[in-house]
Formats: structure tokens, sequence, C-alpha cells
């Protein structure tokens, strides 16, 4: 176990025993459920009155949002961001840091709040497993969580399909809109990895049949998962009901023979897909293994959305908590990058931390002396001692440290302890840390939950207390190309960015239609710095390619595409799902 540190004045609470062998995620989870408290129990912890819940049962509940006019005149808390260096496909355990840093820090005795992002129930039967944590450091009801939860990602599903449907009956009825068919950018959704057979389709077949059989217009298409929809990233995007009705209304579903946009409101969808919404805009508010709150809503995609939870989920437990602590999805140069730019941003939020999280594992793979390759076993090399691997590696973990620090955030490094990791290596990554300038302290709140996360959790505490001095990278005057390249440069490394005709056009386009003075939400692969996933490390001197700019002007962000983004993943050769049934109890089998 890390000693306890005494640095912030707050005396931490004793640790518990180690135990010496953890069982699934799922029989965790099962085994806690007797001792999980009633929500109006977690709610009372951050002030929330009972009669502001819309009750799922006895362990979820909608938060009104009513709330935040209550709580208005309250000082916001501190809000701290978790993210990652560049991670390897198994990723590098940044919810479980995440979960576990907040039931550390209230075993330190502070007031403390986990805002997470929904899981999408796709990659749950296919290749990622769950999104609720993992080990002793676990949100729960964590069945619920990772299956249906409470019908939010349904909605989406339903809003974003009710879209497209109005666009094919106004394509049927004459075309009034003069929309020009090849222009039309609106897909169908579905929350599962059904690639294979809907990421490319032809709809409107059976034209020429008598009615009522009668078909639609054939056009070519395709179906995106749910959690990649524009109403997923606006839901995480929106600060209040009619300003969800009004991005709503801005989504941009195809442009006409004109070149004009056509919008959800022209298709006059705007309202009806608002009303379909209306619930989902609430959060939900759940607890930990610890019995400490979380407020977990919304689940935009990392690589071409925001990649992170609401907007309204953070500003609620600012109010009740004085430490918040969120997480953004994949490594810092993707969903912290955007979390700075994007979300703090719309919500005016300032971050008081930030947390880079990271496992020595991944730290040797970026030295380029292994590969790790989700599905196939390990190198048997990651788990013996290499320092050399590590110090030639560890140039990824030292830019993610300067990229925060550009937006004058204090930074502190949570080393995710696996077993076969040494002292010496752990040694060496807090001493390279350090001397990037970020506080540093190992973690193994897997095995021992928020017990195994003190040193971090003053850490933390302690780095909140600096005075904050965040700054956005750019601001909202700049032109859309000095965004892009600003971010490719200075966040990414690149020596300059390469724009093709394609791009060059879309940007006179939105530049014409007033959109350039929004926010720049990237679109590229997370396992590298650059665009090419097979370059680890820090690189440097490489071009960035720009080969289109699409614009979500609902979610209110255009995203470059600099290389080939899936929005809708295939199942894998063995997918997760065949470990998954049900026993003679009706208990759930084989979910992680």
């Amino acid at each position: 176990m890390p000693k306890t540190s005494k640095k912030s004045g707050v005396k931490p609470k004793k640790a518990a025993v180690r135990k010496p062998v953890v069982p699934s995620d799922l029989e965790i989870a099962q085994a806690a459920r007797g001792k999980m408290k009633h929500v109006y129990d977690i709610a009372d912890v951050l002030g929330l009155e009972h009669d502001e819940l819309e009750l799922h049962g006895k362990h979820k509940a909608k938060i009104h949002l009513d709330v935040l006019q209550r709580m208005k005149g309250r000082p916001d808390g501190h809000l701290v961001d978790v993210t990652a260096i560049t991670p390897t496909p198994l990723g590098e355990g940044k919810t479980v840091t995440s979960i576990g840093l907040g039931q550390a820090m209230a075993k330190i005795g502070a007031n403390i709040c986990n805002t997470l992002r929904e899981p999408s129930l796709g990659p749950q039967f296919g290749i990622k497993g769950g999104a609720a944590g993992g080990g002793y450091s676990q949100v729960m009801p964590m069945e619920d969580i990772n299956l249906h939860f409470t019908g939010d990602i349904h909605a989406v599903s339903m809003t974003n399909n009710q879209l497209a449907a109005y666009i094919d009956a106004s394509l049927y009825h004459g075309n009034p809109l003069k929309i020009d068919i090849p222009t039309i950018s609106w897909r169908r959704v579905i929350d599962s990895n059904d690639g294979y057979a809907l990421r490319n389709v032809v709809l409107g077949l059976g034209a020429n049949l008598p009615k009522p059989r009668r078909g639609g217009i054939p056009r070519e298409s395709g179906f995106d998962i749910s959690v990649a929809s524009e109403v997923m990233a606006i839901l995480a995007m929106t600060t209040g009901l009619q300003d969800m009705r009004k991005r709503l209304g801005r989504i941009i579903v195809a442009y006409n023979t004109d070149g004009q946009p056509v919008t959800a409101d022209d298709l006059q969808a705007g309202g009806m897909m608002a009303v379909l919404m209306k619930d989902a805009i609430m959060p939900t508010l759940i607890q930990t293994l610890e019995n400490t709150p979380c407020i977990m809503h919304a689940g935009p995609f990392a690589n071409i959305a925001q990649g992170n939870n609401s907007i309204i989920a953070d500003q609620i437990a600012l109010k009740c908590a004085d430490y918040v602590v969120t997480e953004s999805g994949f490594g810092a140069d993707m969903g912290a990058e955007k979390f700075m730019n994007i979300k703090c941003r719309v919500g005016k939020l300032k971050p008081s931390c930030v947390v880079i999280t990271l496992s020595i594992r991944a730290l040797k793979a970026h030295s380029g002396r292994f590969s790790i390759v989700a599905g196939k076993p390990l190198d048997p090399g990651l788990s013996k001692e290499n320092l050399k691997a590590i110090e030639e590696g560890s140039c990824n973990l030292v830019k993610h440290i300067q990229n925060m620090r550009l937006f004058g955030v204090p930074v502190v490094v949570s080393i995710n302890r696996f077993k076969d990791d040494t002292d010496n290596e752990v040694a060496l990554v807090k001493e390279i840390a350090e001397a990037a300038g970020a506080r540093c302290a190992p973690i193994e709140v897997w095995a021992y939950g928020g017990a195994g996360g003190v040193d971090l959790a003053h850490l933390v505490v302690e780095a909140c207390q600096e005075k904050s001095a965040f700054k956005l990278l750019y601001p909202d005057s700049w032109s859309i190309k000095q965004k892009i390249e600003a971010i490719a440069t200075q966040i990414y490394g690149a020596a300059d960015v390469d724009f093709s005709a394609t791009a060059e056009e879309q940007i006179k386009r939105y530049t014409a239609f007033g959109l350039d003075r929004l926010p720049i939400c990237m679109a590229k692969t997370h396992l590298s710095l650059s665009h090419d996933p097979s370059l680890k490390g820090a690189p440097t001197g490489f071009t960035l390619p720009v080969r289109e700019i699409r614009p979500s002007a609902g979610a209110g962000f255009l995203y470059p595409l600099c290389g080939e983004m899936s929005t809708m993943p295939g199942l894998p050769s063995a997918p997760a799902g065949w470990k998954v049934d049900i026993d003679k109890k009706g208990e759930t089998l084989g979910l992680f």
C-alpha cells in the first residue's frame, strides 16, 4: 500500500486491508448490492432536495434542472479533469482512476462528487467491455449502467431517427425544400456494433411498387452507432431546455440546390426532437462502491465529438461539492483538449487541476519496442522491469504534461500500478513526471478502492489550492485555419497542416455561413499524438492532413477529419457478448 501523505492537512481514514485475490467486476458489483444506499441518502450528501429527484428505482434518480436556479448563489467547487497519456488499445484506466480518486478524496475528508459519461451498449458486447470502472473502483448499479440505464441513449436514438424520417418524408412528398440528395449527411443510428451490415445501406427501395407498399426516393446512406449522433453531442453541450431546443433546430442535415444549409428547423422537426429529449436532459445521480456520489450524463464519442460528460452534470456537481472529479475520453490530446477548448468555453467552466493517468505498460509501448494488440496475448517483455523502455517512452508523458500546462492548469500524474510494475519503474516515472513540472503518485485503486489512492487525493487537493490561471488555446475570433493549426502544432507537435481542396472549399462555405466562430473538434486517431496510429512517443516534424471538415452546428463545433473515422463499429470474431448469460435465479453472468 502507498504511504499516506499529510501535506494537504486532511487526516486520512485507516487504509483497507489488501485483498489477495480481486474477483471479477461483476462479482464485486453483485456482492455490493446489499451495501448500496438509497439514492435519497446520496442526494442528502450533495444537498439535493428529494422533490428535485425523479426516481428510477432505489438507486438511480434523474435530477431536475431547477436545482441550478436554487443553488445559483453558491460558489463553485474545484473542477478536476482526469485524462491520460496516449493510450494503448487496452486503455490506461481513466475511469478506474476517476472513480478511485473520488473515493480516495472522500476518505481524506473532502466533499466530493464524480461526473462521468454514460457507456454505450455497443462496446459492452463487442471488445471493449464496460465503462463503470473496475475492481473496487466502480459506480453502481453496474449492470444497469452498462445496459439500458435510464433510457437516455434510447431517447437519443429515437430523436435522431425521427429527424431522418422527416428528411425522407420530405423527399417523398415532392422535396419542397429542394434538398440536393447527394449532400444529405444525416444518417440513422442504432446502439450496437452492427457495422458490417448497416454501415453502408441503400434506402427507399421499391419506389415503383404500388401503394401502400411503395418505397421512397432511393439513395445511399448508412447507420452510425447512437453515441456518434450529433444529438448525443448536443445533449452533452447544452446548458438548458431552451438552449437544447435551439441547438436541435440548428442541426444541418443537407444542402439545397442553391448551396444553402437545410436544418432540422427547416424540416419543422426541432420542436418534436426537443420533446423526445426533455427527460434525457436531466442527469442521473448514482453512487460508487464506497457510497460516494456520482452524476452520470451523456456519452459522446471522443474522436468525432467532444468526448466528455455533460456541461449540466458538471454545473450541478460544482454547486453541490467542493471537488468535482470528471473524466475526458482517450488521451489528453483528444478528450482533455476538447474539454478545455470546447466544453469549458461553452459552459464557462474553470478547471483547477488535471490528472494524467498512465500505465507503465503503455510507457514501454511508446518506446516502440513492444506492440499491444487488443484480443492478442501481451508481449512477455511488458511484464519485466525495463527502465530503458520507460525512459524512451516517457516523451509521450512529458508532451502531455506540457500540453496541459499550456492551459495554465496544475498537473498531477497518476501511475495506475499493475502487479508486475517494480518499485524501480514507479520511482523512475515519478522522477520524470516531477522533472516535467507535475506532481506524481502511484495508485492501486483497482485492488484497494479509495484506500489505494489516498496519496493522489492529497496531491490533487494541493494542486487545487494553487491560484487558477486557466486560459483557452485560441479565441473565437480566429479563423478556422488558425484554430486548426494551433491545435496541430501546439498540441500534436505537427510542423504543418495540409488542407485538401475539399477542406479549403468547406472552410470558405462555413465562413460565409458564420460558422467560423465555432470551436474546433479534431477527429483523428486516439492511438498517437499524430494522425498516424503507428507513430508512438511524441512525434514531431510531420504534416497533419485535413481531408474534410464537417459541421456540427447544433452541438456548436466544426470537426476536421484527419484520417478515416469509423462511426459504426463491427463485432470482433469473438465478441464479449458470447460470455453474457443469465442463471436460474435471474442473475447476470459474464458481464465483465
